[in-house]
């Protein structure tokens, strides 16, 4: 039935007819069979024709530069080298075979079209172009007047790709805030899988150590080399004076690595593990910052970029978190704090762009909540934490800032590189350089108690030189009377 509405002249065997003429779109149990749009109760528009060459093999008996010419100023006559597409017979495809029907689709009759299967080559050249490409020589494809540099960033992305990306963060807190838990749940890994937690009784005469984790991770054919660099006995012990000394010194150690690498022989293949970003983790339980959050903050400020995170937001009502967000940023202008601030959208950037900006930059602190736990909420399973009052979705924002954050880093991630290339680097690389290539602090950074040692001991030898002189000069006195005596 369906067959004799499409007034074919010769019914194919085995037809082919296109999702659109069917209801749901595809063979389905209410509408087996197409219904719609069988046949035409009008013709199609006619379109305006396009004049289709084909590039003989064998020397046809009219030159190349007749034809090119005849296509240039437009053919008014038909021969064997010319065709002429029939759009009509072109329209639908039914009854050709699908494995040479092309990619595109017309807009009219949402069916794939096809080319006329004895046109080898839509011709375009010019007359010199073609004769060049029968001698085999190189030609220009392009328009006159395009020199190419404008494929200059498709080249930086196909290395840059090839290459892959390298970033180091840092996690600095006190012990039970949720950082590995954070990090595995913001790059969806696991970065801990033989971890021992230490006991209670451990952690009294535990001192503060670095442990750095390495893992590559590839998405969409892109590989990012991420190094984690955990802090494990920050802050747990009674005295925590000199608790971040370990961690200064682990940052400098990896400057003074990337300074010696930087300046020797073999420079092709460096491995930068700079620390890029510190995520410095809060505690919800007090009322803003404690002062060895404002000493290590203060002391690391100008050697990493600092992004404060308020771990554990879920113990917090909206309006405690507010105001603690509040105060937190309060008393990092008091104590003069550089923090990570995020730079302003460009004036040629779009809206939605913009807008995403100006939220992340509203929403520092980042309160977060950290899960690696599935469980199931209105239906579908999402990461979150289950209580008995209610489900809180880690990646939801209206529930804390977790999407937020990831969004920073990853959106803002070479922006964070390019800060510690250019200013933290730059600023330990000049004053390396103002001590002449010494390694240490510089005199006015050693302990008072050494400085007064040696000042003492100056003032010694000083004292000892001139009770010498004395000592000389009284025996020559005592000889010269003696002298004048006699």
């Amino acid at each position: 039935m369906w067959l004799k509405a499409l007034n074919l002249k010769k019914p194919p065997k085995k037809p082919y007819v296109c999702s659109f003429h069917f209801v749901d779109g595809r063979p389905s149990e209410q509408h087996p069979y197409p219904e719609k749009w069988l046949g035409y109760p009008t013709p199609p528009p006619k379109k305006p024709r396009r004049i289709l060459v084909r590039l003989p093999v064998t020397p046809p008996t009219r030159s190349t530069s007749q034809m090119t010419d005849d296509v240039i100023k437009g053919i008014t006559h038909r021969d064997a080298s010319t065709q002429w597409e029939n759009l009509h017979m072109n329209d639908h495809t039914y009854a050709r075979d699908p494995l040479h029907c092309s990619h595109f689709h017309d807009k009219a009759t949402q069916c794939p079209e096809q080319h006329l299967p004895h046109i080898s080559r839509r011709v375009a050249l010019t007359m010199s172009q073609v004769d060049k490409l029968k001698q085999g020589q190189f030609t220009n494809p392009e328009t006159p007047g395009y020199v190419g540099f404008a494929n200059l960033p498709n080249q930086v992305h196909r290395k840059s790709v090839k290459k892959g990306f390298e970033f180091t963060l840092m996690v600095v807190g006190e012990s039970g805030l949720g950082k590995s838990t954070l990090i595995n749940s913001l790059f969806l890994t696991d970065l801990y899988p033989e971890r021992i937690i230490p006991g209670a009784a451990e952690k009294i005469e535990r001192t503060v150590q670095i442990e750095a984790s390495t893992v590559e991770i590839e998405e969409r054919g892109v590989k990012l080399r991420l190094t984690v660099v955990d802090t494990p006995g920050y802050g747990d012990a009674i005295n925590s004076q000199d608790c971040f000394s370990t961690i200064i010194a682990y940052i400098d150690d990896q400057f003074e690595r990337y300074l010696h690498d930087e300046s020797g022989l073999n420079r092709r293949h460096i491995v930068d593990n700079r620390v890029h970003c510190c995520f410095y983790f809060i505690s919800p339980l007090g009322h803003g910052l404690k002062p060895l959050d404002v000493q290590f903050m203060k002391a690391i400020h100008n050697k990493v970029n600092v992004v404060p995170v308020i771990a554990k937001a879920d113990t917090l009502t909206l309006r405690e978190r507010e105001r603690l967000k509040r105060r937190i940023l309060d008393e990092i202008d008091e104590h003069g704090i550089k923090i990570y601030h995020l730079p302003d959208a460009e004036s040629d950037e779009d809206e939605d762009f913009k807008e995403q900006t100006r939220i992340l930059k509203a929403s520092i602190p980042f309160a977060v909540v950290g899960s690696n736990q599935q469980i199931e909420a209105k239906g579908k399973k999402v990461r979150g934490r289950l209580y008995p009052w209610g489900v809180v979705e880690v990646e939801n924002p209206e529930h804390n800032d977790f999407l937020k954050l990831r969004t920073m880093l990853i959106t803002h991630m070479q922006d964070l590189q390019e800060v510690t290339q250019d200013l933290h680097y730059e600023n330990f690389r000049s004053e390396r350089l103002k001590r002449g290539g010494r390694k240490g602090p510089e005199p006015e950074e050693m302990d008072k108690d050494m400085i007064l040692q040696e000042k003492e001991a100056e003032l010694r030898r000083m004292q000892e030189m001139i009770a010498k002189m004395q000592a000389q000069m009284q025996k020559q006195g005592d000889g010269d009377g003696d002298g004048v005596h006699a």
